[in-house]
């Protein structure tokens, strides 16, 4: 699949070979939703008779791809969906084209709630019971929003609007809008968008997710007041995103979530400037839930000098690089650093799986928030490491996985890093060991650590064995009946087995077989330990960590 939906590509070919509009005003390309329900959306792609039945027929493909089939119909093709299963066909009356943007607006602030409405407003009380819920202030909301001229903020998600009002009209009644959200409804036309910004000279910011936007994009000259603009599922393309620009000269904000962007390339390219120009202001650039899978495509933004967010969760990226060497063209005032003002760079649920891309994030100048959660660099299951080595090899980082790195955590990561990395000293080539750890001999130093190497049958320095780390304990199996939970302090070369013995003794847990998990502050699950000669130092359990006792199934 392409980077824009190939139901948007679909039809714009049916718009440009256009049918007359029935007359209900449904026609090929339209955006309807079933009557009734206007969170059941979409696009209709063929309008005229069915082989052995009567009257006229809609097909259309349906956004949340439940359907019936792809536009064969007892072995007849009508129409071509982008899906299996994903498209239908009914009668015309069973579709709405929508309401106008106004109309939508007088239903969702001014609309009086019904009986049955107000009913429905209960909470459930401790026995049970429902209890009806009074909107405080209601009727004083209600009188203030009858002056729409005071109204800043609009929410009309999943209204079925389908059309725009007059610019005039739509400027008299809600002039100082500044932010509107549009989710979910049946918008596809940019002129539609462009007039209501027109309309809304004072609008900011501009929420069209869950709006399947036309591939075409004109002359947009009413968007330049936008700061944030919100395109999630919106069917759109990087060649649209370069066309967009032009006319966002103030957009800080821009969110392109779930539009199978796979690539970031300019328009028109040009091999002396490989890379993204202008968004001048863009300071937050949103591209998660995309096809991204080379990370050559992320360093064509590098060029964006007031980014300071990226966000690529949940794309297909297995690695990260960082190279002043990577072509940049000279700008007017200078070279200047790739992403030198990036400080938040979110790459949870992507593919990276080695320790190497997880060290080039050192080398971005002002990068102090990373996520990396759901890599397999990081899921011990898969060969990854504890949090404590990736708090360690990131120098700068102040917030990892969403969690904030205090001092403390810092230098007992590191120093536990650096021990770790010296038991593997005893069987590495000293020069591999600076090449996979490149922040070895600057922590070494930094917590001066002896060099002194540790004598036979010791795994760690002599002077590790002093030291004591203090581990929580719970039992969680389900024999084991309520038990306190213990606080032990324990030698860091402790293995998970001798703890399992130590647990016996601890809980008096004669005769059952123990399993032992690690919970991780910043782990949605524990991590189970299942190498009984491994030290809980090199299992990632440091100074307050937490394991979890259970019992073999």
């Amino acid at each position: 699949m392409g980077e824009s939906s190939s139901t948007a590509a679909w039809v714009s070919l049916q718009v440009a070979e256009a049918v007359e509009e029935n007359e209900l005003g449904i026609c090929v390309g339209r955006r309807v939703h079933t009557v009734g329900n206007p969170q059941r959306i979409g696009t209709v792609l063929y309008i005229g008779p069915v082989e052995g039945q009567a009257g006229e027929w809609v097909g259309v493909e349906w956004d949340d791809g439940n359907g019936k089939h792809d536009g064969v119909v007892a072995g007849v093709r009508y129409f071509m969906a982008s899906r299996e299963m994903s498209a239908s066909l009914v009668r015309s009356k069973s579709l709405s084209i929508g309401i106008s943007f106004l109309k939508a607006l007088h239903l969702r602030y001014r609309g009086e709630s019904t009986k049955e409405e107000e009913d429905e407003m209960y909470v459930l009380s401790s026995s049970k019971r429902r209890v009806s819920i009074q909107l405080i202030g209601k009727s004083k909301i209600e009188e203030k929003l009858k002056h729409f001229e005071d109204l800043h903020g609009a929410s009309i998600p999943y209204m079925g609007i389908g059309s725009v009002n007059p610019s005039h009209e739509i400027s008299n009644i809600v002039p100082n809008l500044k932010e509107l959200d549009l989710t979910g409804n049946l918008l596809s036309r940019w002129q539609d968008i462009n007039s209501l910004c027109e309309a809304l000279p004072a609008l900011e910011i501009l929420n069209l997710t869950n709006n399947l936007l036309e591939i075409n994009v004109p002359e947009l000259s009413s968007l330049k007041s936008i700061r944030i603009l919100v395109l999630n599922n919106c069917g759109v393309s990087w060649k649209q995103v370069e066309r967009l620009k032009q006319y966002l000269p103030a957009v800080e904000e821009l969110h392109l979530m779930g539009n199978n962007i796979s690539t970031t390339t300019p328009i028109p390219f040009e091999p002396d400037i490989p890379n993204v120009e202008g968004f001048k202001s863009l300071r937050l650039l949103n591209l998660e839930d995309s096809c991204i899978n080379l990370w050559e495509e992320i360093m064509k933004l590098s060029n964006l000098r007031s980014l300071q967010q990226l966000h690529l969760n949940k794309n297909k990226l297995n690695r990260i690089f960082y190279t002043t060497n990577h072509p940049l063209p000279a700008l007017q005032d200078g070279c200047h650093a790739p992403f030198e003002n990036l400080e938040c760079l979110l790459l949870g649920s992507n593919e990276i799986d080695a320790l190497a891309s997880v060290d080039s994030l050192n080398f971005f100048p002002s990068l102090v928030d990373v996520r990396l959660s759901e890599n397999p660099v990081t899921d011990l299951s898969k060969g990854g490491v504890s949090r404590f080595v990736l708090v360690a090899r990131l120098a700068k980082v102040k917030i990892l996985n969403g969690s904030e790195i205090s001092a403390r955590e810092r230098k007992e990561s590191e120093i536990r890093y650096v021990r770790l990395v010296m038991t593997m000293m005893q069987s590495a080539d000293p020069q591999e060991i600076n090449v996979h750890h490149p922040r070895f001999a600057e922590l070494k130093s930094i917590h001066e650590i002896d060099d002194d190497k540790p004598s036979a049958g010791i795994s760690i320095p002599q002077k590790m064995s002093a030291s004591l780390i203090t581990i929580t304990l719970m039992c969680v199996g389900a024999s084991m009946g309520e038990r306190q939970p213990l606080v032990k302090k324990l030698p860091p070369t402790t293995t998970v087995g001798r703890l399992k013995v130590l647990c016996e003794s601890f809980f008096k847990l004669k005769g059952i077989k123990l399993r032992l998990f690690l919970q991780e502050k910043d782990s949605p699950l524990p991590t189970v330990l299942d190498d009984d000669m491994v030290p809980l130092m090199d299992a990632g359990a440091g100074t307050e960590a937490t394991i979890l006792v259970d019992e073999e199934n």
